[in-house]
C-alpha cells in the first residue's frame, strides 16, 4: 500500500521542520521521514547542546575573575560528567518538544530512513527492510551534514563532533584537528573544563572566511589561555586505543593524548538518498538548486546543508519557510543569501555580519574601503585586570559612506552583531552610526564613537 501526500520531506532538521509546519499551515499534507532523533544537528548534536557546553566551560572564567570582585570561592573544580548529562537531557527534551510541535501542525511523523524508488517515490528503511512506501506530489531533501573524517590511518579512533556529546568524561589532553569554528569552539570547551588542549592546524591561521584581524584576535586569547596552536601541522595517523592514543603529524612527531577531535568539515549527507533513481543532479557533494530551492527535477526541492551553501540554522529555517510559502502559502519569495550573520562561540565570541576587510579590499579596492577600530580592554574585565582585548571593527565604503561590514570578538559579540546586521541591511551609512546616541557605559557603544 502507497500513502499520498502534498509533500513527503526527507530529514526532521531545521529546513525540513520548518518546511514541513509552514507547509502543513497552509493546508498541505505532509510527511516528514527521519531514522534519527527529531531536530537535526542543531537540536541533537550542534549549536543548541554545543553552545550549552559552552556556557558550562566560561565558568571557569568567571570563578576565576570572582576574587577581584569580592566573592571568595576556594577549591573549585569542573566536573563534565554533570554537565555533559544535564546537556543530554536537555536534548531530550528538546527533541520531544519538537515530536509534540509536528503532532499539533498536523505533520506525520514517518520512522526510517527515506530513499527515492523513483521520481515520486520514497521508501522507508528501517532495520534494513522496507516498512513503508510513500507518493509525494512534490519531495522536498532536507537531510543535513554529517562530521567528515580525514581518510588517515586509524581516523575511526578519533571523534567527529557528533562524538562529543556522547562522552560520559573528558580525558586530560586531548588533540584537535581542524582550524574551523567547530574546531576552535571545541578547543575553548575543553580547555574551560580543565582539559590539556593542542590545535593542529593544516594552513597558517585560524576560522578562514572570516575577518584575517579578529580571526586573529581569537588566536591571541586562544594561546593566551594556555592552548597549544600548531600551525602548518597534519595529522598522519592516530594509533593506540581509546583514552590512550598518539596521533603521528606528517613531520613524524607522536602527540600521545587521551583523545583526538578531528573536526575537519562537514558534507552533505547524500548517503543511501538513491537520488539517481529520481535523476537529482549532484554536483560534487552537494544538491545544486536554484533560487526557489528546486533542484533539475521540477518537483523535487532541496534546502539546508545539502545545498552547501550557507550551512547555518537560521538560513536552512529561511529557506524551508520560503520553499512553503512560494508552492503552497501563494506568496512567492527567495532567500536573500548576501547578508547573513555569523558568530564563533570560541572564548572570546567573534561575530562579524557583511564583508570582511580582505572581502572588501577585493571588490572596492584598498583605496576604495575606509577601516575603523577600536580595541581595549572592557569594563567587566577592569578589576580582575586580565583577559583579552576586545576588538570592534567596522568597514567603510568610501564612496557611498555605506558600512559594508561589521565585525567584533569579545563578550556577547553574537547578541550585538545581530542588532548590527538590522542596521547594515537597511543600508545604514558611517555617518548613521555616528548620528547614534551611545549607551553609557557598554562595549557596544564603542560601533557609533569611533572616530568618523
Amino acid at each position: 500500500m502507497t500513502d499520498c501526500f502534498d509533500l513527503i520531506v526527507l530529514g526532521a532538521g531545521s529546513g525540513g521542520l520548518a518546511a514541513a509546519k509552514r507547509a502543513a499551515s497552509y493546508g498541505a499534507s505532509v510527511a516528514i521521514v527521519e531514522g534519527d532523533r527529531v531536530g537535526g544537528t542543531c537540536v541533537i548534536r550542534g549549536c543548541v547542546p554545543k553552545k550549552l557546553l559552552v556556557y558550562g566551560s566560561a565558568y571557569r572564567h568567571v570563578l576565576a575573575d570572582a576574587a577581584s570582585y569580592g566573592w571568595q570561592l576556594d577549591g573549585f573544580r569542573p566536573d563534565a560528567s554533570v554537565l555533559l548529562a544535564n546537556v543530554r537531557r536537555e536534548v531530550d527534551r528538546l527533541n520531544q518538544l519538537h515530536i509534540t510541535l509536528l503532532e499539533k501542525a498536523g505533520v506525520e511523523l514517518v520512522r526510517g530512513w527515506g530513499r527515492f524508488a523513483d521520481p515520486h517515490h520514497i521508501e522507508v528503511i528501517q532495520d534494513g527492510e522496507t516498512n513503508r512506501r510513500l507518493k509525494g506530489e512534490r519531495i522536498l531533501i532536507a537531510a543535513g551534514g554529517r562530521p567528515h573524517r580525514p581518510t588517515i590511518p586509524g581516523a575511526e579512533l578519533g571523534w567527529v563532533s557528533d562524538d562529543m556529546f556522547l562522552q560520559e568524561s573528558f580525558p586530560d589532553r586531548v588533540v584537535v584537528v581542524g582550524a574551523g569554528f567547530i574546531a576552535c569552539e571545541f578547543a575553548c570547551i575543553l580547555h574551560g573544563l580543565g582539559v590539556a588542549v593542542t590545535l593542529l592546524v593544516r594552513g597558517d591561521h585560524l576560522l578562514r572566511g572570516f575577518d584575517r584581524e579578529a580571526s586573529h584576535a581569537v588566536q591571541e586569547a586562544m594561546e593566551a589561555e594556555g592552548i597549544e596552536i600548531r600551525f602548518t601541522h597534519s595529522p598522519a595517523a592516530i594509533t593506540g586505543v581509546p583514552g590512550a592514543l598518539e596521533l603521528v603529524t606528517q613531520s613524524g612527531e607522536v602527540l600521545a593524548c587521551g583523545g583526538v577531535l578531528l573536526a575537519t568539515g562537514r558534507r552533505p549527507f547524500l548517503e543511501g538518498l538513491q537520488l539517481e533513481c529520481a535523476g537529482v543532479a549532484v554536483e560534487g557533494h552537494r544538491i545544486p538548486v536554484d533560487a526557489d530551492q528546486t533542484t533539475n527535477v521540477p518537483h523535487i526541492h532541496a534546502v539546508g546543508d545539502v545545498t552547501d551553501r550557507i550551512n547555518l540554522t537560521p538560513v536552512a529555517v529561511d529557506e524551508g519557510r520560503a520553499f512553503a510559502d512560494t508552492v503552497y502559502g501563494n506568496k512567492p519569495r527567495q532567500v536573500n543569501h548576501d547578508l547573513v550573520a555569523s558568530a564563533v562561540f570560541s572564548q572570546p565570541e567573534l561575530a562579524g555580519v557583511g564583508l570582511s576587510e580582505e572581502a572588501a579590499i577585493e571588490r572596492f579596492g584598498a583605496e576604495g574601503i575606509r577601516v575603523h577600530r577600536a580595541r581595549f580592554r572592557p569594563m567587566a574585565q577592569a578589576l580582575p585586570a586580565r583577559g583579552p582585548r576586545v576588538l570592534l571593527k567596522l568597514i567603510v565604503e568610501s564612496a557611498t559612506d555605506k558600512v559594508v561590514g561589521c565585525h567584533m570578538v569579545g563578550e556577547h559579540s553574537a547578541e550585538i552583531i545581530q542588532m548590527a546586521a538590522i542596521a547594515i541591511g537597511m543600508g545604514a551609512t558611517k555617518a548613521d552610526f555616528d548620528r547614534t546616541m551611545a549607551l553609557h557605559p557598554s562595549v557596544a557603544e564603542e560601533f557609533v564613537t569611533m572616530a568618523g
